[in-house]
């Protein structure tokens, strides 16, 4: 079908609401048949483009859509036999150079005003063009946040016209120009009831009964029956059985997206259609290296959505891909990919390094959302980076003014959660102080208090702010959000409270109600300490026992009256012997064994994460002697004996051992 258009009509247009579309198709459109006879009433059967990738439309809530400059318009074209029938033949052409130079140029549009003036150029176009034009001002007329922009258009003489044709020659639409056409009304919010939506709707559900539309029709029309809901619902059903009945092995890789951003989009229905995601994630992991950033960042993301935890294999891959592509990933691309390898608890060496090389020169452009992803995914994975934190550091002083409160939360916890003082740390903290005395009201209670317990791990104390934050009114602001104090939030309470006791003795603010304190650090799930490995505190302790010459000599996962628990404790007398670890008198020494491995380092380093340094940290200002038994130290050694020795070098340095 073709809709020719008189030059002397100016097209202008913007994004129909739903409220007053319905008054405009009842009292506007059909008045406008005089114009509809002015253009042509022949329709002509023009090819039709197999739609590439890049124009598939996308949900706004499911993933941001955006230019896919990887993508190229594919050549292959559908013909169509005349309305009545719509067998389609297997004749195949190239498309012509003007519809795809019309389409290139729609994607270009950046506002409804350029749409129009493209088309008022045309001498004719196809109906799938007219339909993209239409889905291109729904795109075009929003705003950042997705909200739709005041309605304009609605008086366009036109642009009625165009409804109207759209409305009255729905037979004779091709497959691609009807379910495109449907989509775009839909993201226009044309009322469900009005008669040139039931026109469509119902056309669609004709054309659908045959059985003969493609992927990407089935694909297109799914996604504008999702939110047609009750009207669309028993149609996407029919569309699901239709998409299940196709050969995946058969499918191109935009396919393969197409249906799992449908799948995505209708994830409440996820879960009745497994065997075709079975099908298609082993196809998938066959298409891997094809696959281009924005097609890795949606495919990681449905895995997430969809919850495909049975999918490793496909997601190591995946990881491993993206590698090359890290410096080419958008902003939300990368917020996806990075979601992806958190929910599957994946990390790659060669994507963080990808990550060093290509974060550090972005920082100061970087969205705060990007950014604080990475950091997100650096303290989920433990990874100290020192050139992306020492970059993101730099970045936050000089942009942190523009970031949200959560924003600044979730950059700064990086800092503290991984034990890390960047270069440019004296700037950093006057920023967070100067941040705070603006915008202390603004902050969240439970993002405030992971602010300022993130900042005591790494030695820098928010003393000008403790006060407020043991008053009475923000503790009841913590208790009333969220969670409440549950035992995690009371321990970070607690322990910003002995730090600002042991550590900041000039302090004489007000001090935590004794409700609020907890007895001990560790607790199952969200812990301010590492339960100890059992495998590497065997060992231990088997040396210990050939070293001290029995195991009553020292105490195991001891509760310390501040809160810690120590993984061995050794009391000394005054004289320096081995007391009985029953011993409560003459006890002048004592020792704690902190036994690390790799959970309480920072991943591939020797760099104890924030939690575990404030805890020997403090246990030192407490009173005890810190022996720390890191993991790879220990596991060098070879045999029981290299083990009696080590401890024995560790725990009394200055002793020559001849028998206890």
């Amino acid at each position: 079908m073709a809709f020719k258009l008189l030059r002397l009509v100016k097209l202008h247009s913007s994004k129909i609401q739903a409220e007053c579309f319905l008054q405009t198709v009842k009292h506007q459109l059909y008045p406008y048949r005089r114009i509809h006879n002015i253009l042509s009433s022949q329709f002509v059967l023009p090819t039709v483009p197999k739609i590439c990738h890049q124009w598939v439309p996308q949900k706004t809530y499911h993933c941001v859509s955006r230019d896919q400059p990887y993508c190229t318009t594919t050549g292959t074209v559908y013909l169509h036999r005349d309305a009545g029938d719509g067998v389609k033949l297997d004749t195949k052409e190239h498309i012509s150079t003007d519809e795809q130079s019309v389409l290139e140029h729609l994607q270009k549009c950046t506002s409804s005003k350029q749409v129009f003036e493209l088309l008022s150029s045309l001498s004719s176009m196809s109906d799938t063009v007219a339909a993209f034009a239409l889905l291109r001002i729904s795109q075009v007329e929003q705003d950042e946040n997705g909200q739709k922009r005041p309605v304009e258009f609605l008086d366009n003489d036109v642009f009625k016209a165009l409804c109207f044709q759209f409305e009255r020659e729905a037979p004779r639409l091709s497959d691609m120009g009807l379910v495109t056409a449907l989509f775009a009304y839909v993201q226009l919010q044309v009322e469900p009831q009005s008669s040139l939506m039931v026109r469509l709707v119902s056309e669609s559900h004709e054309r659908l009964s045959r059985g003969l539309m493609s992927i990407e029709e089935l694909c297109v029309l799914g996604e504008a029956l999702l939110d047609l809901e009750v009207l669309g619902s028993r149609m996407l059903n029919q569309v699901m059985e239709q998409v299940q009945k196709q050969e995946v092995v058969n499918w191109t890789v935009e396919e393969m997206l197409m249906v799992y951003n449908l799948l995505v989009a209708s994830i409440d229905k996820g879960g009745q259609y497994q065997q075709l995601l079975n099908r298609m994630n082993t196809h998938t992991l066959q298409l891997v290296y094809k696959l281009r950033p924005k097609a890795i960042s949606d495919v990681l993301n449905a895995m997430v959505i969809l919850k495909q935890t049975q999918a490793i294999p496909l997601v190591i891959n995946l990881c491993k891909h993206s590698v090359r592509h890290v410096p080419y990933f958008s902003d939300q691309e990368l917020i996806q990919v990075l979601n992806a390898l958190m929910y599957f608890g994946h990390s790659d060496r060669f994507f963080i390094e990808a990550l060093e090389r290509n974060i550090p020169p972005k920082a100061f452009v970087m969205q705060p959302q990007a950014i604080s992803k990475v950091m997100k995914y650096c303290i989920r994975r433990r990874i100290l980076s020192r050139p992306i934190l020492d970059a993101v550091a730099e970045s936050f002083i000089y942009n942190s003014d523009n970031f949200t409160t959560t924003e600044i939360v979730l950059q700064l916890m990086s800092f503290g959660e991984l034990n890390y003082l960047p270069s440019t740390a004296g700037q950093l903290f006057r920023k967070v102080e100067n941040i705070l005395r603006r915008r202390f009201s603004q902050f969240q209670p439970h993002a405030l208090l992971n602010l300022l317990h993130s900042c005591i791990l790494i030695e820098r104390f928010p003393v000008n702010f403790v006060a407020k934050v043991f008053s009475p009114y923000f503790l009841q602001q913590l208790e009333a959000q969220g969670t409440g104090l549950d035992q995690f939030v009371r321990a970070q309470l607690t322990q910003l409270f002995m730090t600002v006791k042991l550590e900041c003795p000039f302090y004489e603010g007000p001090s935590l109600p004794q409700k609020y304190r907890v007895k001990t650090f560790l607790k199952p799930g969200r812990s301010l300490e590492t339960l100890v490995d059992e495998h590497l505190y065997n060992n231990v302790k088997n040396a210990l026992i050939d070293l001290l010459g029995a195991r009553n000599y020292f105490a195991s996962r001891v509760l310390t009256p501040y809160c810690y628990t120590l993984d061995v404790e050794i009391k000394l007398d005054e004289e320096g012997y081995v007391l009985p670890a029953a011993s409560r008198d003459n006890v002048y020494r004592r020792i704690a064994l902190c036994i690390d491995d790799q959970r309480r380092f920072c991943v591939n380093s020797c760099h104890l994460i924030g939690k575990e340094a404030i805890k020997q940290r403090q246990l030192q200002l407490l009173g005890y002697d810190v022996v720390q038994i890191p993991f790879h130290e220990f596991d060098k050694l070879q045999n029981r004996e290299e083990m009696v020795q080590y401890l024995h070098r560790k725990i009394f340095p200055h002793s020559y051992r001849l028998t206890w």
